[in-house]
């Protein structure tokens, strides 16, 4: 019998297909309440101590505000409200991840508010399978995989799907015609 081998950098593990990276396996791991989802490292810019931020009015309410991150201006959303979920407390451990998100006009960065980052792992394409057709507690077309780690499952984020710019758009545009009681 013979063992897998690790992916080997400029092939994929079958030495056929695309090249496999190691950063294309390595997901940062972070906590929105009792549950742990994870994103690919390649849209993780940076992680910030949670603070500093200011209010938009008129904003979705999963539109925590904006910060100042080396004189850009960043949207922060939280997670948790923006997967139907009543908003956390703020902790200690309570941080933003800034990630780049891929538009129609390039690569923006945008925040998002988490309970807790955990740790970068690694999980291989045959530990990940597709997203569920039903019963996740996250609409489904925001979740890329299941990844598999130490016999639980870990939810993979789409980051692009999440923080949509223009499904954000929508969502105010909804709320402000609402609120103008049309």
């Amino acid at each position: 019998m013979e063992l897998a081998k690790p992916p080997v950098k400029g092939r994929a593990p079958d030495g056929a297909g695309p090249a496999v990276e190691p950063s294309d396996l390595q997901y940062l791991t972070f906590q929105l309440g009792n549950e742990t989802f994870a994103i690919g490292i390649l849209s993780i810019r940076e992680i910030i101590e949670y603070g500093a931020l200011t209010e938009v009015p008129m904003t979705p309410p999963f539109v925590r505000g904006v910060i100042n991150l080396r004189g850009a201006v960043v949207p922060v959303f939280d997670l948790a409200v923006r997967f139907g979920r009543e908003p956390q407390k703020n902790t200690r451990r309570t941080c933003i991840v800034i990630v780049d998100v891929t538009t129609e006009n390039g690569v923006q960065e945008m925040g998002i508010v988490v309970d807790a980052v955990n740790e970068v792992i690694e999980i291989p394409p045959t530990e990940i399978e597709p997203p569920p057709e039903f019963g996740a507690r996250v609409r489904s077309d925001f979740i890329k995989g299941m990844g598999k780690i130490a016999g639980k499952f870990v939810v993979l984020l789409d980051v692009n799907r999440v923080l949509s710019v223009k499904e954000v758009a929508v969502v105010a545009a909804l709320g402000q015609s609402a609120d103008a009681g049309v």
